[in-house]
């Protein structure tokens, strides 16, 4: 079974996010993504801390579609250097492995 991964990235507001989203499962670079509540988000940006409301994402895709997936995120996310970290899913429930591969096959 190919290596499933969830990458979590962020949004500054809920329609960025839904058209984002969006675009990632239509093309077929995701299986799905929930998009969180609105988050507070503390960081040092230009050597300053910076505090500011963000939408979380969380993609489910595959190593596979993570090359493409990345260039959809960076092409279309409105920051200059977006979040996006991607994490192997190590065991899941086997038949929804499978649905993120199906629908994500190239």
């Amino acid at each position: 079974m190919p290596e499933a991964l969830l990458l979590i990235t962020t949004l500054p507001d809920h329609a960025a996010a839904v058209k984002l989203s969006r675009k990632l499962v239509e093309t077929g670079l995701a299986a799905c993504v929930n998009i969180g509540a609105p988050v507070t988000s503390i960081y040092r940006w230009d050597n300053r801390m910076q505090q500011g409301t963000e939408v979380i994402l969380t993609i489910k895709t595959t190593r596979a579609r993570y090359a493409a997936l990345e260039q959809a995120i960076t092409k279309g996310h409105p920051y200059e250097l977006p979040e996006l970290i991607a994490v192997p899913i190590t065991a899941g429930l086997p038949d929804y492995l499978a649905w993120i591969d199906a629908c994500t096959k190239d």
